[in-house]
């Protein structure tokens, strides 16, 4: 009975897939119809295909990764003045020339770091029946080499050279009434060797705080014997230049030093650098100095730019008073590379 029973169902089966079978395949008859079927686009290819084995050169690719990044800015100064003989508005006739180099370099692999910057400024005016005066005159050189300790936090060492071109002078005016110069400061008179090593907390690109902890400074008076004899004149109770007594040449300093760098784009093409020094002696507390260089660099296009730099310096080995300067200045300016 069971047997029977299985043998039914593949006989309804067999016979229903049989009928739709032939319900899918209904015959068509298109002999009499008029059907326009369209070419393929596709070519016919036809004859034979020859493949050819093409040499491929191998492309070396070099692996070797640049370490360093420089910069180098040059920008130069004009200010120039002329009036005529007649001139009833007053004036003097005047021509005022700077000039700038500020190359940084730096290197950065792993936890390891290296940066070296130079900067060198030199300017003079020159007014009618006058003599000729300094605007600004400086070299600095800085080389700072860090060990990453943790994220905001290095070990550093670094050694700062700072002095100038050319010779200082003070001026005054003598019993007739002309100008006079007495020469005040000269290359290497003074000039700054600073070593130094500690910790430098850098939370920012544009930010980092050095402390100093243990720096030593060399005081360089190399042209003491000549600026002595000036140094009497202007003030004949005077002991020594920049801190080195009379008849030395050389002076060293144990210290605690802080420096703060600020370098940041405060606005579209303008630019905000900041250095502060503190310089803290350990045998003479009351001799801390202060120094803070301020610039703002602001580009009207690709080659000029407007400058305003200012100086703040608080040193009792060469003043007893807060000493300043400050220029503002339009020029040219060239950034290598771009």
């Amino acid at each position: 009975m069971k047997s029977l029973y299985t043998s039914l169902l593949l006989v309804f089966a067999v016979s229903a897939r049989i009928s739709a079978q032939e319900i899918d395949t209904i015959p068509i008859n298109i002999k009499d119809m008029d059907l326009k079927l369209k070419r393929s686009p596709v070519p016919a290819l036809r004859g034979t295909i020859l493949f050819k084995p093409v040499e491929i050169v191998p492309v070396v690719v070099s692996s070797k990764v640049n370490y360093w990044k420089t910069k180098t800015a040059i920008g130069i100064n004009i200010n120039q003045a002329t009036f005529s003989d007649n001139w009833t508005g007053g004036g003097v006739n005047s021509l005022a020339v700077g000039g700038l180099v500020n190359y940084k370099a730096e290197y950065s692999k792993e936890s390891y770091s290296y940066v070296s910057e130079v900067l060198l400024q030199y300017g003079k005016v020159k007014n009618k029946s006058q003599l000729q005066k300094k605007t600004t005159d400086r070299i600095f050189w800085d080389n700072k080499a860090a060990l990453q300790l943790s994220k905001n936090w290095y070990f550093f060492g670094s050694v700062t050279f700072e002095s100038q071109f050319d010779d200082g002078f003070s001026y005054g005016l003598d019993a007739n009434g002309f100008e006079t110069a007495t020469i005040i400061s000269k290359f290497m008179s003074p000039g700054y060797l600073t070593e130094s090593v500690g910790f430098e907390y850098k939370p920012s690109k544009f930010f980092s705080t050095r402390l100093g902890t243990g720096t030593a400074r060399q005081t360089f008076v190399l042209a003491n014997e000549e600026l002595t004899a000036a140094a009497l004149k202007l003030d004949p109770a005077k002991t020594d230049n920049y801190g080195v007594p009379f008849g030395d040449k050389f002076k060293n300093d144990l210290a605690f030093q802080v420096v703060a760098n600020l370098d940041k784009d405060i606005f579209p093409n303008v630019n905000l650098k900041t250095r502060y020094a503190l310089f803290i002696p350990y045998d003479q507390i009351g001799y801390t100095s202060h120094r803070l260089d301020l610039a703002v660099t602001a580009k009207v296009n690709q080659f000029i730019n407007v400058s305003f730099t200012g100086v703040g310096l608080y040193d009792k080995n060469t003043a007893d008073k807060i000493q300043g300067s400050q220029t503002m200045a339009m020029g040219f300016s060239f950034v290598f590379p771009r």
